[in-house]
């Protein structure tokens, strides 16, 4: 029975591209059918936001059930997947774009595949269930909107925001780009125009606040709703992949969330300089009380949980974790005098330590059930100051002055070390728990005959 999803229309047949020990002219039946199942879940999981690690071991523990051994080969844009059963080899590959992030739908897959193993559903069954999860809906729109105005100005209150009516500000240019956002998926397929849109619509309205003098915290009502747009959890994916030695698939990741941060930047920038406004290079953080930061930091979570589509009763766990690790951060920073790098290690390795654990007994994909738990640590301030920074070297050209380039050198190199410790501070607990405590995680065991 073949599969009726967009990704799995342009399969092909690739028996030249099955590995030489595989190689057999007879192909069984069942072997079709199981090979149509196991690209649909592993298509289901690989294009919303699983870990390529998990992927695999799930599409092999169901093959193993089935009594097939299956070899799946992940790469940016499609999966390919070689299934033995003993009297027959197939292969297939399917179009598979890594680009959604969606916790609901995973979860839901993942126990469609544990009840198939344990024996509560048959094959059938499971296909139809799995087909019923690829055609979800995302998410209500009201949600959608209000919690990226909610996340927006939690964000603004973590740096130094103190006025209600510029956290109102921020807000409601991060919820019309929420709307706006909705609005072109359903006209467009591309996935840079999204977030290009949405952060020229902030530098739109930061422009506007400008020349009204309607905020005393300018620079952050443009920068806090672009950085509700950082994907995040493509980083971390991208650097797992690269950590486990998947090299292409790692860097085609890190080079799509990198498009997508370009795009953010760009569409800020542009927006400014509709009303003639640069970003500025320097800025000086405004220190915030202990209650306010942990209490923004739960709400940005919650904020973030949502894009990500995460179930309203999985929500508050991410959002203690969050908390927590603000706290982390904070102590850090202010008792104990180390720097914004040490305190995103710190509070990104607490994280890493709990959340590994938990999202494997929830079923949720790692990356982004860790980047919500730290979103509010992400340097997008800097990325997008130095961004600014390389405007205005590039339009003053030999009249730049030195004090310019060093402040843009500074505002990289900071948002490279924060990204570099929050992605090693993640990672690191989770490959170690995974290789040395694999009880923890033995629920994912995949099962081999």
């Amino acid at each position: 029975m073949a599969a009726s999803d967009d990704e799995l229309t342009m399969r092909r047949q690739c028996s030249h591209q099955c590995p030489p020990a595989l190689q057999t002219p007879a192909v069984q039946g069942d072997a079709t059918s199981v090979l149509d199942l196991m690209l649909l879940a592993a298509t289901l999981l690989f294009a919303n936001g699983q870990t390529t690690e998990r992927t695999i071991e799930s599409t092999e523990r169901l093959a193993g059930v089935l009594g097939f051994r299956v070899v799946l080969l992940p790469r940016w844009g499609e999966l390919t997947a070689t299934i033995d059963g003993g009297d027959g080899v197939r292969c297939e590959t399917v179009v598979a774009n890594p680009v959604g992030v969606d916790m609901g739908k995973v979860a839901a897959a993942v126990g469609v595949i544990d009840q198939l193993c344990d024996g509560r559903i048959d094959t059938e069954t499971a296909r139809t269930a799995l087909a019923a999860i690829r055609r979800r809906p995302p998410i209500a729109l009201t949600r959608f909107a209000s919690l990226a105005a909610a996340g927006a100005a939690a964000l603004g209150v973590i740096f130094g925001v103190v006025h209600l009516f510029s956290l109102v500000l921020i807000a409601l240019s991060a919820g019309a780009g929420a709307l706006l956002r909705r609005w072109l998926a359903g006209i467009s397929a591309n996935p840079f125009i999204q977030p290009f849109c949405a952060a020229l619509l902030a530098g739109a309205v930061g422009a506007l606040v400008v020349h009204l003098q309607l905020s005393t915290m300018q620079r952050l009502v443009a920068v806090c709703p672009c950085m509700v747009l950082v994907p995040g959890p493509h980083l971390l994916n991208g650097t797992i992949d690269l950590a486990r030695a998947r090299i292409a698939l790692g860097a085609s990741r890190i080079l799509y969330a990198s498009l997508i941060i370009v795009m953010i930047c760009t569409g800020l920038l542009a927006g400014l300089a509709l009303g003639g406004i640069m970003l500025p290079v320097s800025g000086s953080s405004v220190p915030v009380p202990l209650l306010y930061d942990v209490i923004a930091a739960g709400v940005a979570v919650a904020a973030y949980g949502t894009f990500f589509a995460m179930p309203w009763r999985m929500l508050p766990i991410p959002m203690l974790i969050g908390m927590l690790a603000h706290a982390a951060h904070w102590a850090t920073i202010s008792l104990a005098g180390g720097s914004v790098e040490a305190g995103a290690f710190v509070a990104c390795l607490f994280v890493g330590i709990v959340i590994t654990p938990i999202a494997d007994r929830l079923r949720l994909p790692f990356a982004a059930f860790a980047f919500a738990s730290v979103v509010s640590l992400i340097p997008g301030v800097f990325l997008f100051r130095m961004g600014g920074g390389l405007v205005a070297l590039a339009s003053l050209g030999e009249k730049a002055s030195p004090d310019l380039l060093l402040a843009t050198i500074a505002d990289g190199s900071t948002a490279f070390l924060i990204m570099l410790a929050m992605a090693f501070g993640l990672i690191f607990p989770k490959m170690v728990i995974e290789h040395f405590f694999p009880r923890i995680v033995g629920s994912f065991t995949p099962i081999r005959r």
